[in-house]
């Protein structure tokens, strides 16, 4: 028998420890240190992109691996509305809002996808929502929804610090915020959208056993 692999230790999810770290030290300075917590967040965002790279790399790709990066993102924006609720009293409920459509509508579609057989979360059959098979094929569109959606986050936390540099007569993080407010809008649209998708697949998945079982 060959040596037994050690899922654990797979380079991928090397790469997610070091983002959990990073995500850790970010929420602890985010009430006090913009730089240090800014610094952090933005590093271990960037990381992302990385262990999915040396996931097929290094042919490691684990459901372990896919669900640990997805609880890293979840968690790192729902800690960051949870200061934007402190610094935004007023808008509080809009930021817990945002942190239920996020974590809810991507659970669900994480869940439904690995009772499906699917390797990730971001395997879409071709022959599904066309809405959800433009977003996860095209690493562009998906990119783009992704950075919009933390630039506008992370615009409003330093806005909250700093003006940054004027032009036309208003600070730069607060014109990022009202440019990635559209981006931040719509992909809130397509978390419902991976809901009402899991939705779906989850009641097949049922119908198909109450099937097997008659």
């Amino acid at each position: 028998m060959g040596k037994q692999e050690n899922i654990f230790l797979f380079v991928p999810n090397l790469i997610g420890y070091a983002r959990i770290i990073l995500a850790v030290i970010s929420i602890y300075f985010m009430p006090t240190n913009y730089k240090v917590a800014c610094s952090c967040y933005v590093i271990s965002a960037l990381l992302d992109a990385f262990d999915g790279h040396a996931a097929r790399a290094f042919n490691q790709s684990t459901k372990f691996g896919a669900i640990l990066d997805q609880l890293t993102d979840r968690c790192g924006t729902m800690s960051l509305c949870i200061a934007l609720s402190n610094f935004y009293p007023k808008y509080m409920f809009l930021f817990q809002l945002s942190c239920i459509i996020d974590i809810a509508c991507h659970w669900i579609y994480l869940h439904s996808s690995i009772l499906q057989g699917k390797t990730s979360h971001k395997f879409v059959d071709m022959s599904g929502n066309p809405i959800m098979k433009w977003y996860y094929t095209s690493k562009p569109v998906l990119f783009f929804m992704c950075a919009g959606n933390e630039l506008f986050f992370a615009s409003l936390y330093l806005c909250h610090f700093i003006t940054g540099p004027i032009i036309a007569g208003h600070g730069l993080f607060k014109l990022l915020c009202w440019f990635s407010s559209p981006i931040m809008l719509v992909k809130t649209l397509i978390s419902l959208i991976h809901c009402y998708v899991a939705s779906i697949n989850l009641s097949i998945i049922d119908m198909n056993e109450r099937q097997v079982k008659q």
